[in-house]
């Protein structure tokens, strides 16, 4: 009887360290690696959160509209091994973000880089980021 408790405990313990790892999403299952979007705007809020970080920005279209976009970065963490910090991206900034379309047609999309006004460019440490500039991405 005690074996089969231990067993069913060590059971319970298994599933619920899984369900962290159920609960992330792949990149292939929300965004389309073939549709690229390049956005202009200014950027709303950035919010620094686990998984991943989240960018906010009202880009402008061909023809002059604005559109509120939410871009996902790469996990706080690998952010701010390489460079980043919390003061990175301000509100108002001026950036360009390039990156994967997501599949469900939302004003969504997987950041790659962000250009910021000056010319540097951020490595936004997303999941299907092609190689980017890794080193000193935070905001000098």
């Amino acid at each position: 009887m005690r074996t089969k408790l231990q067993v069913l405990i060590a059971g319970l313990g298994l599933a619920a360290s899984a369900a962290p790892a159920m609960a992330h999403h792949s990149f292939a299952a929300e965004y389309d690696a073939s549709k690229t979007v390049t956005l202009n705007g200014s950027v709303v809020k950035v919010e620094w959160l686990n998984p991943h970080i989240w960018i906010y920005i009202d880009a402008k279209d061909e023809s002059g509209k604005v559109t509120r976009w939410q871009c996902e970065g790469g996990a706080p963490n690998s952010l701010v091994r390489n460079g980043w910090n919390r003061e990175s991206l301000r509100s108002g900034d001026q950036v360009t973000i390039s990156g994967a379309l997501a599949k469900d047609a939302s004003n969504t999309c997987n950041a790659s880089t962000v250009k910021l006004a000056d010319g540097r460019r951020l490595f936004a440490g997303s999941a299907e980021s092609e190689g980017g500039n890794a080193k000193g991405g935070g905001k000098q």
